[in-house]
């Protein structure tokens, strides 16, 4: 098995969280939406990763989060919270998976979203 750093490449394979967010973004397109909102994922110079997700014009604009700060130690931390209507998730290099979990969790626990695919498939 090949070695990722701190993940190995079954774990990243098995992770369907990054699949899940496909998806969320997928049933977010509505012909407007995608023009002037949507996700970025990012790196940082610290270094580490973002995710910006939009949710202006979803049923998530309104809903409460409250914010995560997680620091481990220099290189193991994130932050999760929305501002001016973006779910924020700066984290470090390794850390991007718990950012999608953290999101992918409070949409699910907000709206119950299916995982499914476009044609209808399980993830």
């Amino acid at each position: 098995m090949q070695n990722y750093g701190k993940f190995q490449k079954d774990y990243i394979m098995e992770n369907s969280d990054l699949i899940w967010l496909l998806n969320w973004f997928y049933q977010q397109c509505d012909g407007d939406w995608e023009h002037g909102n949507g996700i970025r994922i990012g790196t940082l110079d610290n270094p580490g990763w973002y995710l910006t997700v939009s949710l202006r014009d979803t049923e998530y604009e309104e809903k409460e989060f409250e914010e995560v700060i997680i620091e481990r130690s220099e290189n193991d931390w994130f932050h999760c919270f929305i501002r001016d209507g973006k779910f924020e998730g700066p984290c470090g290099p390794f850390n991007l998976p718990e950012v999608l979990k953290i999101f992918r969790n409070w949409v699910e626990k907000n709206h119950g979203m299916k995982n499914e695919t476009p044609d209808g498939s399980l993830l």
